[in-house]
C-alpha cells in the first residue's frame, strides 16, 4: 500500500460556493424537468420571445478587460455609480482601494497564490520563532517565584520543552504526509475521532489564532517600549494600529503579505544568531558581561519550589511552541511537490527553533537576568552584551519587527480553518467567498477585530494574554496526535507501528502540558480560553443543526416542487404600440403598453429556485434565468445541471473571474435597460426566509443588496419569491 494517499480535499476555492448535487437530486432535478414538459411550451419558443439578446453584456467585458504583461493581474474598469454620472468621490475611492489593496486576481490565479520554501518559512514560521522573545521569559517569571531554588530548575525544564518541539515536529512531518492537502487539527481528529472531535479541535485553533494576534503584537509593542519607555502608557493603541497595518496586508494576499513580511523574520534569526554568538564567546573566553549577575544570585525570595509551581512554570515555557502547526494546516500554499515542501520548511522551523531557544536560556542562566517591569528579558541581554550602541538597536528592532508580525502566521491559517468549517456547514457560508486578491476577506476582518478587542480588554499586557494562550494550541496538539495515532492502527502501512509510537508519545507530552495549563493556569485566565473553546462548541453544532434543517427542506423533492400552473403556456406579445412619451416618463397607460421581461437570479438549484422558475413561467412573459460563475469549471458544472433538468427556460451565465456577484447583475441589468428602454425588467429573487431573525445572516442577502442598487434605474422592478423555512 502506498505511504499516503492524497485524501481529503484542500481549503475551498473560488467555486466552492456553488454545492454539488448528489446523484439523488440529480435524478430529481430529472423527474422534476419531465413535469415541465406537457405544462410550458419548449424551449426554442421560450428562447424566441425573449426581446434581447442574451449575449449583449458581460462584467467586465473583453474590451475593458487589460490584462497585465505577467497575465496575473487584470485591470477592470469600476462599475459606473448607481442614478446618475461618476461622482469625484468614486473615483478616489476607487484609486484608494486600488492602492491598499492592489488591482483584483482573477479566480484562475487561486492555484498560482503558492509559496517557495524560502518565503513560506518565514511567513508560516513567524509565530513559532517569534515565541524565542517570550517562551523563556515566560518560563523564567514563573521560576523565580521560588527564588533561587527556581532558577536551578531553567535548564531542565527548558530541556525537556525542547524535547517535546522535536517530537511535536517529528510528528506533523508524518501528518504532512499522510494529509497532503493540508493536515490541520480539525481534518486529523474529525476523519479519525469523529466530527465532535474536530470541532474542538477546531474552536481550539481559532482561539490560538486569535491570542495568536494579541500576544505577538503585545509582546512586539513591549519590545517598542522597553527601548522607549515614553510609549508604554499607549501600548494598547499602539497595538490596535499593528493590528490594522496586518489587516491591510493580508487584504493584499497570500504572495504579497509573505514578500511584506518576509524580511522581519529573517532579521530575527540573524539578531538571535548574532547575540547568541556574543553569549557563547564570552562564556568561552571567561569574560562575563559588564552588570551580569551570578546565577545563584539572581532572585531573592522563597526557597522552596512546589509541584503547582513546576506546573505553572512548564506551561508557561511551553509557549514557545506555538506555530508548530501551522505549517501542516497550511500545506497547499506550498508550489509543488507541496506536501515534500512543507516537511522540509517543517524540519528546518524546528531545528531554529531549538537552537534559538536552547541559546537565549543559556544566555539566561549565564547571566542570571531575572524579569523587570517595563522592559524584557531580551532587551536586558542585548543590553548586556552590546550595551546601548547598534547591535542593540538592531536586536530590539528586529525583535519588535518579528513580534509585530509574527500575527501574520494566524493571518494564514485562521482563514483556511474558518473556510473548511463553513465547507462542512459549521460556520457561516460568508467565510467560504474569497476576496479581490483571493484572500477570505471575512475571515481576516473577523481575526482583526477579536484580536484589536483583546488588546483592548487586557490593555495590551502581554503578561496578562500568557495564561490565555497554551490551552487552545496544546488541545489542538493532543487531538492531532492521537488522531493520527488512530489512523496508524487503522492503516495497513509499512512502519505504521512506529509512526503509531512516534504520535502516541506526542499526544502523551501535549497531554500532560495541557493539563498542566488548564490546572496551573486555570485561575490566572486559562479559564477564559476554555470557555471560548465550549462556546465555540456550541455555536458550531447550533449552526450546523440549522443548515441540516435547511438543506432538508431545501433539496429537490419532484412531487414537491412547485410547476407552473398554465397548461402549454406561450411567453405573451403584446402588441399595441408603446408611446414615446410612455418610455420617457414611464407613463404607460394600459397593460398593451407594457413589454415585460423576468430576470431571475439562480445560485443553486434548489427547491426556492425551481419555485421561483415555476412562478415565472406560469405568468406567460419572456423569463432568462440568470447565473454568476466565478470559474469555469463552475459555469460547466452548472450548465449540465441545467440541461439535466431539460433546459425548459433560456438561460445566460454571466462570467465573474473576480468572485463579484451584486455587480455584475446590476451591470447587465443596466446594460439591458441601455438597450431596451422600452421593457419593463422585473427581476424576481429566490429569498429564503428563516424562522428566526439570529439565522437570517446564515443565508445570502442578495435581493436587499440588489434591491437598494436597482431602486435608481427607471422600469427595473425588484421582488423576491419567499421560501420560508
Amino acid at each position: 500500500m502506498a505511504e499516503a494517499s492524497e485524501e481529503g480535499p484542500g481549503p475551498p476555492g473560488p467555486g466552492a460556493v456553488l454545492p454539488a448535487l448528489n446523484s439523488e437530486q440529480q435524478a430529481a432535478l430529472v423527474a422534476i424537468g419531465r413535469s415541465w414538459e406537457p405544462l410550458v411550451a419548449g424551449p426554442r419558443v421560450w428562447r424566441r420571445a425573449l426581446p434581447v439578446d442574451p449575449d449583449l453584456a458581460a462584467f467586465p467585458s473583453r474590451r475593458e478587460m487589460t490584462p497585465s504583461r505577467f497575465a496575473r493581474v487584470v485591470s477592470m474598469p469600476p462599475l459606473p455609480p448607481r442614478g446618475g454620472p461618476a461622482r469625484e468621490g468614486d473615483a478616489v475611492r476607487v484609486r484608494t482601494r486600488r492602492w491598499l489593496l492592489g488591482a483584483p486576481l482573477r479566480s484562475s490565479a487561486f492555484v498560482t497564490e503558492r509559496m517557495r520554501k524560502a518565503l513560506a518559512l518565514p511567513v508560516l514560521a513567524a509565530d513559532a520563532l517569534s515565541s524565542v522573545a517570550y517562551g523563556p521569559e515566560a518560563l523564567l517569571a514563573v521560576l523565580v517565584l521560588a527564588g533561587a531554588a527556581g532558577g536551578g530548575y531553567l535548564l531542565p525544564m527548558a530541556s525537556v520543552i525542547v524535547v517535546l518541539m522535536i517530537v511535536v515536529g517529528l510528528s506533523y512531518r508524518q501528518t504532512i504526509r499522510a494529509y497532503p492537502h493540508g493536515g490541520g487539527s480539525y481534518i486529523v481528529a474529525g476523519d479519525n475521532l469523529g466530527p465532535n472531535a474536530g470541532l474542538v479541535a477546531a474552536a481550539g485553533l481559532l482561539t490560538d489564532y486569535v491570542l495568536t494576534v494579541a500576544v505577538s503584537v503585545a509582546s512586539g509593542v513591549a519590545a517598542i517600549t522597553a527601548a522607549l519607555p515614553p510609549l508604554h502608557p499607549w501600548s494598547a493603541v499602539l497595538g490596535v494600529l499593528v493590528v490594522m497595518v496586518l489587516l491591510a496586508g493580508n487584504m493584499r494576499g497570500v504572495r504579497q503579505a509573505g514578500a511584506l513580511f518576509a524580511a522581519p523574520t529573517y532579521a530575527f534569526i540573524a539578531a538571535m544568531a548574532v547575540l547568541i554568538a556574543a553569549g557563547v564567546g564570552a562564556a568561552v573566553s571567561g569574560s562575563a558581561p559588564a552588570g551580569a549577575a551570578q546565577p545563584a544570585q539572581a532572585a531573592a525570595g522563597a526557597s522552596s519550589v512546589g509541584v503547582l509551581l513546576i506546573v505553572r512554570a512548564f506551561s508557561s515555557g511551553a509557549t514557545a511552541m506555538t506555530g508548530i502547526e501551522a505549517i501542516s494546516n497550511a500545506v497547499p500554499v506550498f508550489r509543488p511537490v507541496s506536501w515534500r515542501n512543507a516537511r522540509t520548511t517543517l524540519s528546518s522551523m524546528i531545528a531554529l527553533l531549538a537552537v534559538m531557544f536552547t541559546g537565549i536560556v543559556v544566555l539566561i542562566h549565564l547571566t542570571g537576568v531575572v524579569p523587570r517591569p517595563h522592559t524584557t528579558v531580551l532587551s536586558q541581554l542585548a543590553h548586556l552584551y552590546f550595551g546601548s550602541g547598534g547591535l542593540y538597536v538592531f536586536v530590539q528592532a528586529a525583535t519588535a519587527g518579528v513580534l509585530l508580525l509574527a500575527a501574520n502566521t494566524a493571518y494564514n491559517d485562521f482563514p483556511r480553518v474558518l473556510s473548511l468549517l463553513a465547507r462542512d456547514d459549521y460556520a457561516p457560508k460568508i467565510f467560504l467567498r474569497l476576496g479581490d486578491r483571493l484572500a477570505y476577506t471575512n475571515s481576516i476582518l473577523l481575526l482583526s477585530a477579536s484580536a484589536a478587542l483583546l488588546l483592548v480588554v487586557f490593555g495590551g499586557n502581554t503578561a496578562a494574554l500568557i495564561p490565555l494562550y497554551a490551552v487552545g494550541v496544546f488541545l489542538s496538539f493532543t487531538l492531532s496526535q492521537v488522531g493520527m495515532a488512530v489512523r496508524w492502527r487503522r492503516s495497513a502501512a509499512r512502519h505504521r507501528r512506529r509512526r503509531m509510537a512516534l504520535n502516541v508519545l506526542g499526544g502523551s507530552l501535549t497531554g500532560l502540558v495541557l493539563l498542566s495549563a488548564a490546572i496551573g493556569k486555570f485561575a490566572a485566565g486559562a479559564w477564559v480560553s476554555l470557555l471560548a473553546i465550549a462556546g465555540l462548541l456550541v455555536i458550531t453544532r447550533r449552526i450546523h443543526a440549522h443548515y441540516a434543517f435547511a438543506w432538508s427542506a431545501l433539496r429537490l423533492r419532484p412531487y414537491a416542487t412547485v410547476l407552473p400552473t398554465a397548461p402549454a403556456a406561450l411567453p405573451f406579445r403584446p402588441t399595441a404600440p408603446v408611446r414615446a412619451a410612455a418610455v420617457a416618463e414611464e407613463s404607460e397607460e394600459i397593460p398593451e403598453e407594457i413589454r415585460h421581461l423576468y430576470l431571475i437570479p439562480v445560485a443553486t438549484l434548489d427547491l426556492a429556485a425551481m419555485r421561483t422558475l415555476a412562478y415565472a413561467a406560469s405568468l406567460g412573459q419572456p423569463v432568462l434565468a440568470l447565473h454568476i460563475s466565478t470559474t469555469d469549471e463552475e459555469t460547466r458544472r452548472f450548465r449540465a445541471y441545467w440541461e439535466l433538468w431539460g433546459d425548459h427556460l433560456p438561460l445566460h451565465i454571466l462570467p465573474s473571474p473576480y468572485r463579484a456577484v451584486i455587480a455584475p447583475l446590476i451591470h447587465y441589468i443596466a446594460a439591458l435597460h441601455r438597450t431596451r428602454p422600452d421593457l419593463t425588467l422585473t427581476v424576481l429573487l429566490p429569498e429564503i426566509v428563516t424562522r428566526h431573525r439570529r439565522h437570517q445572516f446564515l443565508h445570502h442577502r442578495t435581493a436587499p443588496r440588489l434591491r437598494r442598487a436597482l431602486r435608481h434605474l427607471p422600469r427595473v422592478v425588484v421582488t423576491s419569491v419567499p421560501f420560508h423555512l
